[in-house]
């Protein structure tokens, strides 16, 4: 496989190369595009909340640091979907055990993600990008995995339509690098399109023994497909 840092991404260019899109079109699009979303989806969001409260409790939200473009951190909000069952020592049990049937619910059909609007909303995400991953990965990153990071991070992306958490870390990290030096409005359109169809599908929710992933600890050496 062809290394992406041995050619120049988009986000490299001199910025009068760049398109409208790359300049200024993606963000109008996220936050209209959100904005609307929002107002359409609120009955559902509060439906949501309310359910959460009676079977899981306060919070109902969710919310965790993690880096955005250019690695600046930021509040990421998301439904709740486990419980804090702890064992006898006092500590947490492990992700799979406090995941509730409901709180499945929520992860298979990606429910639990849509309070990332407002995230796209107050232009800490974009619609379409690399997943924001935990803050403790940054300094577990090769120099080139740290390009994830030259664009907004997504609700959906296009990792997410080609295996979700079903993928390695590797080939996450190889599609999420794809991205990152192809990003356009058409491409976005098609990703946003595939999502719907992975949603309803429920593909790719959770890793092989994991609820959702397994920690990534790090890849010394990684290609990327061009």
């Amino acid at each position: 496989m062809t290394n992406l840092f041995n050619r120049q991404g988009d986000l490299n260019m001199k910025p009068d190369s760049l398109s409208f899109y790359q300049k200024h079109g993606k963000h109008i699009f996220d936050v209209t595009c959100a904005s609307l979303a929002l107002i359409f989806l609120m009955p559902l969001l509060l439906a949501i909340a309310l359910l959460i409260r009676i079977t899981l409790g306060s919070p109902v939200i969710f919310q965790q640091r993690r880096p955005g473009r250019h690695a600046q951190i930021f509040t990421l909000f998301k439904f709740r979907s486990m419980c804090d069952a702890k064992d006898k020592s006092g500590y947490l049990l492990p992700d799979a055990e406090r995941l509730t049937r409901f709180g499945r619910f929520l992860r298979a059909s990606s429910i639990d993600e849509l309070p990332e609007l407002f995230n796209v909303v107050r232009g800490d995400m974009s619609l379409v990008g690399p997943r924001p991953l935990l803050v403790e990965y940054l300094d577990r990153y090769t120099p080139e995995q740290m390009r994830r990071h030259d664009v907004m991070p997504g609700i959906s992306g296009w990792a997410q339509i080609n295996g979700r958490n079903a993928l390695s870390w590797e080939d996450k990290f190889a599609l999420d690098m794809w991205y990152v030096n192809h990003w356009s409005l058409d491409l976005d359109l098609k990703i946003l399109g595939m999502t719907l169809v992975r949603v309803l599908r429920r593909n790719g929710i959770s890793n092989h023994h994991h609820a959702t992933m397994p920690e990534f600890k790090g890849i010394k050496e990684s290609s990327y497909r061009s």
